[in-house]
């Protein structure tokens, strides 16, 4: 029983870390702002148009493409088979001992459901820029 509230006990830690942190920072940054140890005034470089390229302040929202967020869900999807594809074929020489030919097999349903997406977007020609 008393390892049961022991295990509570540093979820509770933790969730007070993940709470803390963030308000810290933020209140760090007022400090540091009252202070003026971090300047607070605007200048043309902060005033400038970002990777969007568009101006960071205009008097009336722009028309922005809509490719430019299809490219980014697409480089999610297979952002996401990368992050997943790189440590299992680190670890296959581990796994071929222990599961034999189903970690392989695992492995080609998730790269097949992966290629669903890509499919689809190939043949509605979301990967060309025009």
């Amino acid at each position: 029983m008393q390892d049961y509230f022991r295990q509570y006990g540093l979820l509770v830690i933790f969730v007070a870390i993940a709470i803390g942190m963030p308000i810290g920072m933020l209140s760090l940054s007022l400090l540091a702002q009252r202070f003026k140890v971090r300047p607070s005034r605007s200048s043309e470089v902060k005033r400038a148009a970002y990777e969007s390229g568009m101006p960071p302040m205009s008097p009336k929202p722009t028309l922005f493409n809509i490719r430019y967020y299809q490219y980014a869900l697409l480089f999610v999807v297979f952002d996401v088979e990368t992050v997943f594809l790189y440590p299992w074929a680190v670890k296959y020489g581990v796994m071929t001992q222990q599961f034999g030919l189903v970690a392989l097999g695992a492995m080609l349903v998730f790269l097949g459901v992966l290629t669903v997406p890509y499919l689809y977007a190939w043949r509605k020609r979301a990967l060309e820029w025009q």
